[in-house]
């Protein structure tokens, strides 16, 4: 389980870089307001960063998210049937997920590199800022999201097989 021990402290530490970003959001929302309000003068800027910033604080802290047991769960279905079961329907949702995520992986990678090597700009504001790191961090979100799904796919197999070796057979 060390390859899970490691995708979890990758995830967890971007889930603390996530959080973080939050207090330059404040910042610059604190700024926009008293400029505007105050100054009279509004900025260029603080739109595109702003949701730029929110975009990041998503994109890094889905996968910690999903480690820490935070994603939308029926709890309705899941309290009634038994720990196997839930296993077994986590197993078969990873597995359908998991090709979903290496295509918007292998997607937003080709997004990234071709807003680099481009230079394209958002075209939003008067800023008008690059879009490449943006979109760089929407495909380090999702692939920490892969991993960390392999992570729990990895953790819900040893969960099936000791479960299996407790009783002997996944199927009673």
């Amino acid at each position: 389980m060390k390859i899970v021990n490691l995708i979890e402290k990758v995830t967890r530490f971007s889930g603390y870089v996530g959080a973080a970003l939050s207090f330059p959001l404040i910042g610059a929302l604190v700024y926009e307001v008293f400029s505007r309000y105050i100054l009279g003068r509004p900025t260029l800027w603080a739109f595109e960063v702003s949701y730029m910033v929110m975009g990041a604080i998503f994109m890094l802290g889905m996968a910690n998210t999903l480690r820490i047991g935070q994603h939308v769960n029926v709890d309705v279905m899941t309290n009634i049937m038994s720990e196997k079961t839930n296993t077994i329907i986590k197993i078969i949702g990873y597995l359908l997920f998991i090709p979903i995520l290496i295509w918007l992986v292998f997607e937003l990678s080709n997004y990234a590199f071709s807003a680099f090597e481009s230079g394209e700009r958002s075209g939003r504001s008067a800023w008008n800022p690059i879009i490449w790191p943006a979109y760089s961090t929407w495909l380090i979100g999702f692939s920490l999201l892969f991993l960390q799904v392999l992570a729990e796919l990895i953790k819900a197999f040893s969960t099936l097989i000791s479960y299996r070796n407790k009783r002997g057979s996944i199927y009673e």
